[in-house]
């Protein structure tokens, strides 16, 4: 197989196996919700809300970007081939995740009156907020031994740790909740994140490499570069949070709490479901990225394969979306929700621009641009929160979903403006040829929606969907060749 292909053909199987890791994910967290409605009922929903939005910011701001940076640097010193190297980088990993994991329960258990207090106006959390803090500390370690996974992209096993964790926890979680109800949400998520932490250290400890000893002192010498790069990345994860904050503070105060309920529904089919995608293709993404950076070529044929590849798999599915909304989202929710379908209409059109600035941006993060990665994510996410306040002030929800289309295009413009001055960073022809028929096909079935007959607006989609998804499949199979990987397949299964 010529390799122009056979990189093709990697970047597909690496997010095929990891898109179904993530629909797997994606049904235990309803099966997860719906235990959670039936046995502990809304109450019991919005303290595990509150608990869990509330350890996120403290996990945004104390582990330092270090999941990020640790795959970063474990794929850039592979990519070196230095055993020494590699042994070195790992055990600063694994001594600096501990003081990362630490300084989240130490900041946790001070700040857990105050904690208790911003959350559900009392003290009576404060408990709570001391015992959940371990559970910062085991997804810190966890992460770690993930990121070595992820970095060496030993995907199969990162796949399997992902999974069996998830499945372990809900397990784990199901039995609690049915005889302990609301007394059970503190132990569930403390004993969820330990599980995860050991399913993570059986898998990452099958990984051979030599050992060495560093301390604390050497430890931290040798990742002062990661350590920053990861204060920006914490930084930024920090910006992001803040302006969804701020966002759904202004949305309830100014339309309501149904309101801000209508925008985190069509923002979780935008984002988890439409989304799903690109945290599949990350995972492979990112390392192999890092370990090329130096190369100006490889760079540029890496970031236009991965974004064909991205632009082929979410084309149809944001077709799909478009074409069958108004039973999705009684599918997923319910006939109220059915007020948010031009907001996802809209915002979803936008995807596809994110398609190409997510391939993009990537590369800022894989060369450690630190500076001008904080300078990008402080501009675009004010510009986010501007149009969308803007959006909603003028034309409501549908609006919001316009700013979002807006919001795309202009990133994926600066973007491409920013990465070709600075790194010389082009998209291919084949890039633009896949991206203009897939906007083109996604555009006519947005018009078709506008149609007042059910049969007449059914029957078109359908027929657009029908297309959208013959031209994925025959661009897809150019590239990759689906009959010669199918008889390799059952070749290797016979064997």
């Amino acid at each position: 197989m010529p390799k122009h292909n056979s990189d093709y053909t990697n970047i597909l199987k690496s997010t095929s196996l990891f898109g179904a890791v993530q629909v797997f994910n994606i049904l235990i967290s309803i099966v997860r919700s719906k235990v959670v409605a039936l046995w502990i009922g809304p109450a019991g929903m919005g303290i595990i809300g509150l608990l869990s939005s509330t350890l996120k910011v403290i996990a945004e701001v104390t582990r330092l970007g270090l999941d990020t940076t640790a795959v970063r640097e474990i794929a850039l010193s592979d990519n070196q081939d230095d055993q020494n190297k590699v042994s070195e980088v790992v055990a600063t990993i694994r001594k600096v995740v501990w003081f990362t994991g630490l300084l989240g329960v130490v900041v946790t258990i001070v700040l857990s009156p105050f904690l208790s207090q911003l959350a559900f106006d009392n003290y009576e959390y404060t408990i709570g907020f001391i015992w959940i803090s371990l559970s910062l500390l085991f997804n810190q370690l966890s992460s770690g031994q993930l990121a070595l996974l992820q970095g060496f992209r030993k995907l199969k096993l990162l796949a399997k740790a992902n999974l069996l964790g998830n499945f372990l926890a809900l397990l784990v979680s199901l039995p609690l909740y049915y005889f302990f109800r609301l007394d059970a949400i503190v132990p569930v998520i403390i004993i969820s994140s330990l599980v995860s932490l050991i399913v993570s250290w059986i898998y990452s400890n099958s990984l051979k490499f030599k050992t060495l000893k560093l301390t604390n002192k050497e430890a931290f010498s040798k990742a002062k570069d990661m350590l920053n790069l990861g204060l920006m990345l914490s930084l930024r994860g920090s910006i992001t949070l803040i302006t969804a904050y701020i966002f759904q503070v202004y949305l309830s105060k100014v339309g309501g709490i149904d309101e801000v309920g209508y925008y985190v529904a069509g923002f979780m089919i935008i984002n988890a479901y439409v989304g799903m995608i690109f945290n599949a293709m990350q995972t492979d993404y990112f390392p192999k990225l890092s370990g090329i950076i130096s190369s100006e070529e490889k760079i540029n044929t890496t970031v236009s394969q991965q974004a064909v590849i991205g632009i082929l798999l979410i084309g149809p599915l944001i077709v799909v979306f478009l074409s069958f909304l108004p039973i999705l989202v009684r599918l997923l929710y319910s006939k109220e929700f059915l007020v948010i379908i031009g907001f996802i209409s809209w915002a979803i059109l936008g995807i596809l621009f994110k398609t190409l600035s997510w391939s993009m941006g990537y590369v800022i993060l894989a060369k450690g641009d630190s500076k001008l990665f904080i300078k990008t994510a402080v501009f675009f996410n004010s510009l986010m929160l501007f149009l969308n306040i803007l959006g909603y002030y003028f034309y409501g929800l549908e609006g919001l979903g316009v700013s979002f289309l807006v919001y795309y295009i202009v990133h994926f413009i600066g973007l491409k403006m920013i990465t070709n001055k600075f790194y010389k960073l082009e998209l291919n022809s084949e890039v633009w040829s896949v991206f203009v028929v897939i906007l083109l096909l996604a555009i006519a079935v947005f018009a078709a929606t506008y149609i007042t007959s059910d049969l007449y607006r059914y029957s078109i989609c359908g027929v657009l969907t029908f297309v959208t998804v013959v031209y994925s499949f025959a661009q897809l199979n150019k590239r990759v060749n689906f009959q010669t990987l199918k008889e390799r397949f059952f070749n290797k299964s016979n064997k």
